[in-house]
């Protein structure tokens, strides 16, 4: 009898160490989530260049249309060097998954971008760390052009 009560109590500490883990991964999944939609926000009040820098890893990895891989210090002039005054991007998530230890995920979804005389849609995924202080930076950004009609601003 001992032995079976044993093994009620070893298979119920292990069943609820398995839900704390999913709860654990869940949470980060959202603050990893949440953190792409404040990054969005972000170039939408403050501008593209200034939310680009301040989400982006030291060595992070932008891929660009017609570019190399942008890498690190080489990412951060690209985007330091960036005219975005007379442009509006956007994006929105639809999804995304972290992973089983909650410290690496990525998230995809459609971004919208708007100068003076156009709008653009397409296509994003963005692989995220959580750092050292719990925050999300992304290491990995890359978007595709031409989802839907791209459209002058006046029609």
């Amino acid at each position: 009898m001992k032995l079976v009560l044993l093994i009620i109590v070893i298979t119920f500490f292990s069943c609820k160490f398995d839900f704390r883990k999913e709860d654990k991964r869940i949470k980060a999944l959202n603050e990893m989530q949440q953190t792409d939609v404040d990054f969005s926000n972000h170039s939408k009040d403050n501008g593209i260049r200034k939310a680009f820098l301040e989400y982006m890893e030291d060595d992070g990895v932008l891929l660009r249309p017609n570019e190399l891989p942008i890498i690190g210090a080489d990412a951060i002039e690209y985007m330091s060097s960036m005219n975005d005054s007379s442009m509006e991007l956007t994006w929105e998530p639809h999804g995304g998954d972290v992973s089983e230890q909650g410290d690496m995920g990525y998230t995809y979804g459609v971004y919208t971008l708007k100068d003076s005389d156009n709008v653009s849609k397409g296509t994003y995924v963005t692989i995220w760390r959580k750092q050292k202080d719990g925050t999300w930076k992304f290491m990995l950004d890359s978007g595709n052009e031409g989802i839907g009609e791209v459209k002058s601003e006046s029609e």
